[in-house]
């Protein structure tokens, strides 16, 4: 008997290796999908900051350098009210109307939100699949993700991405 792939597919490595990349190259493989990836903003060849991107085409700004924001991670304003009003929205939305919910990425930015914490605990615990990124970094909040027996981590390395894709396509076919 051959033993049934976990749900729910985390990738995870460090900044940087085509996490990001690799869920853009993925969406149109997948089922009926919903949820957000991520992109850089760029200034002058800098980053200066992310926006949310939907799998429908909304987009609102996660984090820029300059914002004022109560929430900061390092050089970063977080938007909280983008994050839920976009991100957030995506995430419930798909839960509502899609097979698989795409979370680009469960991070720190992201955890700033209690909302957002809520929508991913909802999803991971839904009859859905989720496909999602995360960082390399401990963060307490998913350690509990990580652990359960439904959840399969794929290491991002340079040198394994094709591998990774084709691991992660098939699991959808």
């Amino acid at each position: 008997m051959m033993k049934e792939f976990p749900k729910h597919l985390l990738i995870t490595g460090r900044p940087g290796v085509g996490k990001t990349t690799l869920i853009k190259r993925l969406i149109p493989a997948l089922p009926p999908a919903g949820g957000f990836y991520t992109e850089e903003i760029r200034s002058c060849g800098e980053r200066v900051g992310f926006k949310i991107v939907t799998l429908a085409g909304e987009e609102g700004i996660l984090a820029q350098k300059g914002l004022n924001s109560p929430f900061r991670v390092g050089s970063y304003g977080v938007n909280i009210e983008d994050l839920e009003k976009v991100g957030v929205k995506a995430i419930n939305e798909a839960l509502a109307s899609c097979e698989v919910i795409v979370i680009d990425e469960i991070g720190k930015m992201e955890l700033c939100s209690p909302e957002f914490e809520k929508a991913v605990r909802e999803a991971v615990n839904s009859e859905k699949r989720v496909l999602a990124t995360i960082p390399v970094f401990p963060l307490p909040f998913l350690e509990g993700i990580k652990s359960r027996p439904d959840v399969a981590i794929f290491q991002l390395f340079y040198n394994n991405r094709e591998e990774v894709y084709q691991k992660i396509k098939r699991e959808f076919h």
